[in-house]
């Protein structure tokens, strides 16, 4: 019983730390990477689709991505999508898009950095409340005298360690992330 609660909200945890990983991906460095053109969406004859399933993206060099269209008549489409993106991206079109990744200022980074944090305090949100509601499902499992008040203190200490371990890896890839978007 106690297990069970214990592997389910450990695996809502990874859940919220996957989506904090997508997130950050999300945020601009000043390196160019695929990741930034995931939640692109283009209009594939009428009907909205992800970049990824019309094109292939790639690093050509670490300040530009190279978009290759699996179609020649979808170039001008993907264009219109990466533009209206509101990514701040400005891409080059011929046979392929090339994407420049324009350098970023320091108050953009500082802004990044500030996006950055939000998105980090939130997961830490996110991870304190499952803890809260593994807690409350081990607190009704004593109050109906499924378990002891020994179990029910171990489970307590177990839930919070494994909480620890989750806010310090949501730390140590907010730190990450603040020197990449901090690095010239």
């Amino acid at each position: 019983m106690i297990n069970e609660i214990k592997q389910d909200g450990e695996a809502r945890m990874q859940k919220t730390l996957e989506a904090l990983e997508s997130t950050f991906s999300k945020v601009r460095t000043g390196r160019a990477h695929p990741g930034m053109l995931s939640g692109v969406m283009v209009s594939y004859y009428g009907s909205p689709t992800p970049l990824n399933q019309v094109a292939s993206v790639n690093v050509e060099d670490s300040r530009t991505l190279l978009v290759q269209p699996f179609e020649r008549t979808m170039v001008q489409a993907i264009d219109k999508a990466i533009r209206e993106a509101d990514l701040g991206l400005n891409p080059m079109t011929a046979d392929v898009i090339r994407v420049p990744m324009p350098a970023l200022t320091e108050q953009t980074r500082k802004d990044m950095q500030k996006l950055a944090r939000g998105e980090a305090e939130n997961s830490r949100v996110s991870i304190r409340n499952i803890r809260r509601d593994m807690m409350n499902d081990i607190k009704e499992l004593a109050k109906e005298k499924e378990i002891s008040e020994d179990d029910e203190r171990r489970a307590s200490d177990d839930i919070q360690k494994i909480t620890d371990k989750y806010i310090e890896t949501i730390d140590s890839r907010l730190s990450k992330k603040e020197t990449d978007l901090m690095s010239v």
